[in-house]
């Protein structure tokens, strides 16, 4: 079993126009431009995917084409939050049987679970599954917050042995990694940059599904060539992208801009709304200097 590492993009659900289906061909194409692109990895059915604004049928369906399309070109881990664990321990058995490499689990958000409730929420979802489980911490999304020591207690689980680490506190990066030794493995949820300086082994990325190669070669440049000069050169390059999928408009600019570079993916589903016109218009403005309009269909 190959270790997760690198940029990992949190796919979004391109949709069909009118927002009634997914859009398989769109989400193919999206695919196969992610890998070209140098990216790491993928994890379909994230916040990013809407993935509870989708039916049953229509996650199997996201799932099914990502893994086939991926064809084990890069690692594909599968968003399997819930807040019945029964649920999520269904969630992640179905993932595994349809050939993901891993699954990404937020915790229950709305009971705001207790440490010893947590701790028996992934231990029957580990016992449940062989393959890795990535934790998701989002403490402004779970209402829960997975601070460094109940990761550590996490990271007795077996195969709990990869987080996503989505604050804005850097430092938990150093916390994790030295409270859990190897067994836990940081991604990063939003700074990127900033947690490959204190040994996070990934990124993952919601401005990777706009600029995917750059995303992917600032992890290289870090955590690789240990080039500080180029890495900053290129992460202030990024920023003006990073800074606009960030925050509540994350869903919204992710699939305005992919429209706009050339790959339609429809909008998001209510009641998430998209994007009002004079933020399209300067959202345009930030690809435009980047050189990034209409790129994909180049």
């Amino acid at each position: 079993m190959r270790k997760f590492r690198g940029t990992y993009t949190v796919l979004i659900t391109p949709l069909t126009a009118d927002g009634k289906h997914v859009d398989v061909p769109a989400l193919q194409r999206l695919v196969d431009w992610q890998i070209e692109q140098g990216i790491h990895g993928l994890i379909p059915l994230g916040s990013t995917g809407e993935f509870l604004s989708l039916t049953p049928d229509e996650r199997q369906l996201v799932i099914d084409t990502c893994i086939k399309t991926a064809n084990k070109r890069v690692p594909v881990l599968i968003g399997t939050g819930a807040e019945w664990t029964d649920e999520c321990v269904r969630l992640s058995k179905e993932a595994q049987e349809m050939g993901a490499d891993g699954v990404m689990v937020i915790p229950p958000f709305y009971s705001c679970p207790t440490e010893d409730e947590l701790f028996a929420h992934y231990r029957k979802v580990g016992e449940a599954i062989s393959i890795p489980i990535m934790l998701y911490n989002n403490p402004a999304t779970a209402n829960v917050d997975l601070t460094p020591p109940i990761v550590a207690r996490l990271s007795q689980i077996d195969n709990c042995c990869y987080i996503k680490e989505s604050t804005l506190e850097v430092t938990r990066v150093r916390d994790i990694i030295d409270l859990c030794g190897d067994r836990m493995t940081v991604f990063a949820g939003i700074l990127g940059y900033e947690s490959f300086w204190l040994g996070a082994q990934g990124w993952v990325a919601v401005c990777s599904n706009l600029i995917p190669h750059m995303s992917a070669r600032l992890f290289e440049l870090v955590a690789d060539e240990k080039d500080m000069d180029q890495a900053l050169a290129l992460y202030k390059k990024m920023l003006p992208i990073v800074k606009w999928v960030g925050g509540h408009r994350y869903v919204a600019a992710s699939k305005d801009a992919l429209d706009m570079m050339g790959l339609p993916v429809g909008k998001p589903r209510a009641p998430r709304l998209p994007l009002p016109a004079a933020d399209a218009a300067e959202l345009r403005s930030a690809l435009d200097k980047l050189g990034l309009l209409n790129s994909i269909s180049r």
